[in-house]
């Protein structure tokens, strides 16, 4: 691969959830510049089928690569699990490609503590079952199970959090009997981690929950390391965000996390 620590770290998902990936590589690697996709005209994925979402994937991979990226971040878990093989063969040489789901069941394989793991996510995401055969693949000695929490997308989306809505849906889903005794609980949806402490005072902040971004990022940091990709140069980037429909939630959501105004361009693909 002939790729240079200047280019850009591209990131797309469905909608604003990647933007919790986006902020764990910013504030652990601030040289980069990132370009962020939101293909807010489609989402959620999570109810998509498989092809569906591997076709907007290669739009989406298609314009990172007009734009020079040097890394191809899926943040988004159901594309992960759908588009991650067909991300990889259309970036080829141009890209490393980089999902949120192999990171994070890594980690869980490799933490001792967890005996009992749940997994919550969309339907696309869950009924891949690709969490469960990862984690087991690395450590067959913890017991995964795994639970669909369709509404949980487009309640955020909607903006319902912090509220009574989001913490009666919360609880009606964390409250089945498949998640009794866990002892970690992966949040399989890079949306989820904007209700993660709604999710962690349900358990009264005695379960693990795991949130993928954090442990992406210091993955990513991995990859450019070792392909000395690192920019090292000590400047304040500015990064670029596109959706393909404009909403004024995505907007807030990502001032909120990079701590600026942004300028959010429409870019239908």
């Amino acid at each position: 691969m002939n790729l240079s620590p200047k280019q850009t770290i591209g990131i797309f998902d469905s909608g604003a959830g990647g933007l919790t990936v986006a902020a764990a590589v910013k504030n652990l690697l601030p040289n980069e510049k990132i370009i962020y996709f939101g293909d807010t005209a489609h989402l959620p994925y999570g109810d998509k089928s498989k092809e569906t979402v591997k076709n907007y994937s290669i739009r989406i991979t298609d314009f990172l690569l007009e734009k020079q990226c040097k890394i191809i971040l899926i943040a988004c878990n159901t594309a992960s699990a759908a588009a991650y093989e067909a991300v990889k063969e259309k970036a080829g040489e141009n890209a490393i490609v980089i999902n949120v789901i192999d990171p994070a069941t890594e980690f869980v394989a490799q933490n001792s503590d967890f005996k009992k793991v749940g997994v919550i996510g969309t339907k696309g995401t869950i009924s891949s079952g690709t969490y469960t055969k990862k984690i087991k693949l690395f450590n067959d000695n913890i017991d995964v199970v795994s639970l669909q929490t369709p509404l949980l997308v487009p309640m955020i989306e909607e903006g319902f959090i912090y509220d009574n809505i989001s913490n009666a849906i919360i609880k009606e889903y964390l409250s089945n009997e498949k998640l009794n005794g866990i002892d970690g609980l992966i949040l399989a949806c890079t949306h989820y981690p904007i209700i993660k402490n709604q999710i962690r005072k349900f358990y009264n902040f005695k379960t693990t929950v795991i949130d993928s971004s954090v442990v992406t990022a210091k993955k990513l940091k991995e990859v450019l390391i070792q392909h000395k990709l690192l920019n090292t140069e000590n400047h304040i980037p500015e990064h670029e965000f596109f959706v393909s429909d404009y909403t004024d939630f995505f907007e807030t959501l990502a001032e909120m996390f990079f701590d600026d105004k942004v300028n959010l361009q429409k870019k239908y693909l």
